[in-house]
């Protein structure tokens, strides 16, 4: 395919558009000889007329190369070698041209048994990098010195029909990295394109290959497709999928709890407020840690039954997605303190108050009420007592029925033995 080439005068990206530092990066890269673009996301978000979360560089420079001209350069990446370039809380992505897989030359090509990719790291041409990235949109370059756009795939007819396309055989690509399944719906959920037709037909196949992608990995794309801001989109796309069965198992699809939360964290998103994936994870692991709850009660008392059930439920859950241990733990506390929630007894309420989860237990309170999981009262006196001082705190507690509150329990004073 030939390469296509819009100047200045027939797209509507323009340099004021463009992060400075990114400008910086290319002109730093040209000046001392090298080609140096702007590609992927940023090109594609500024045709749509949208603000680039992030700027990435390509360049025939390679990662050693890039840091001996900048001076805050690291290097990251396992597969392939990357520079990031920082300017204080902004870091530029710098990648050096690749060749596809498909070109690659016998013993550059790494793949296991079932063809999925595990080292391709060679370095090749502007064009060769065109055709190794994922989506046809993705593989669009701007040169911000000239306010050219180049397209080599056919990216920009994509980006006007507003569809997903692979380069090359989307099963080849699939079977090459099922985690590209992922992008794709993460991509679909977040620009509101179609799949091309040819992925939806190796959709079932990607998602079972999915069980041979690192764990650790799964999580960080898990992260990437439900907290970016277009969540209730994601989980619309994954619940009936092959991909929800591969990713959480034990999740039901049809889940009125989880669509509530995925709203939940867009909107905080939008808002600027903080957001965790330990609560997702509560979320969507909740009907199976109460399932668990119900099979060990009958071997166990019911609060040592809540304790193997969230250790359960998690472990279970790592073997697919490896979640890190401070949102496991989040999980688990978040889980354990809802009962507490519901037993209010009156000597612990002040405590629960006071808890540093009681905030996310309480958020996770109401979204179980709005989904019809837990009471609508209870809620709403969470919400109450939370606005009053410690005598109307008191007042609260003291309106509870008598078998809610905890009693005094005296303890018995040993009689010392006479001798």
């Amino acid at each position: 395919m030939p390469v296509t080439r819009l100047d200045a005068s027939q797209h509507s990206v323009t340099r004021d558009r463009v992060d400075a530092n990114a400008l910086d990066v290319v002109t730093t890269l040209k000046e001392a000889g090298y080609e140096a673009l702007l590609v992927g996301g940023c090109v594609r978000d500024l045709l749509l007329g949208a603000t680039p979360k992030d700027f990435d560089v390509a360049t025939n420079a390679t990662p050693e190369d890039v840091r001996k001209l900048f001076r805050r350069t690291r290097l990251v990446g396992r597969r392939f070698r990357i520079a990031h370039v920082r300017y204080e809380r902004d870091i530029i992505e710098v990648s050096t041209f690749r060749k596809s897989s498909s070109q690659l030359e016998e013993g550059d090509r790494h793949a296991n048994a079932d063809g999925m990719i595990l080292r391709d790291n060679v370095y090749g041409t502007l064009d060769e990098d065109a055709f190794r990235r994922d989506f046809t949109i993705n593989a669009l370059y701007y040169d911000p010195q000239e306010e050219e756009i180049l397209d080599f795939v056919g990216g920009l007819d994509d980006l006007d029909e507003r569809v997903l396309r692979f380069i090359g055989d989307s099963r080849e690509r699939l079977q090459e990295d099922p985690v590209r399944l992922l992008r794709a719906i993460r991509f679909q959920a977040k620009l509101g394109f179609s799949l091309d037709q040819s992925i939806l037909d190796a959709a079932n196949l990607a998602s079972e290959r999915l069980a041979a992608v690192p764990p650790a990995r799964l999580f960080d794309e898990f992260t990437k497709l439900f907290l970016s801001g277009f969540a209730t989109e994601a989980w619309s796309l994954v619940k009936d999928s092959p991909v929800r069965g591969s990713l959480f198992p034990a999740t039901p699809a049809q889940n009125r709890f989880a669509e509530l939360a995925m709203i939940n964290t867009d909107q905080r998103i939008d808002e600027g407020r903080p957001i965790t994936p330990g609560f997702l994870i509560a979320v969507l692991l909740w009907h199976d840690f109460e399932a668990r709850i119900h099979d060990l009660e009958t071997h166990h008392n019911l609060n040592d039954a809540r304790l193997a059930a969230a250790q359960e439920t998690l472990l279970s859950q790592r073997e697919v997605i490896a979640i890190p241990r401070r949102y496991s733990q989040f999980a688990n506390e978040v889980w354990l303190l809802q009962s507490r929630l519901e037993h209010r007894r009156g000597r612990q309420i002040k405590r629960i108050l006071s808890h540093p989860r009681f905030r996310a237990a309480y958020d996770f309170l109401l979204l179980r009420a709005e989904s019809e999981l837990a009471d609508p009262e209870l809620a709403r006196w969470w919400t109450r007592i939370q606005d009053l001082d410690s005598e109307g705190v008191q007042g609260m507690i003291d309106t509870l029925p008598r078998d809610a509150r905890r009693k005094r329990r005296r303890r018995r004073r040993r009689s010392k033995s006479t001798s």
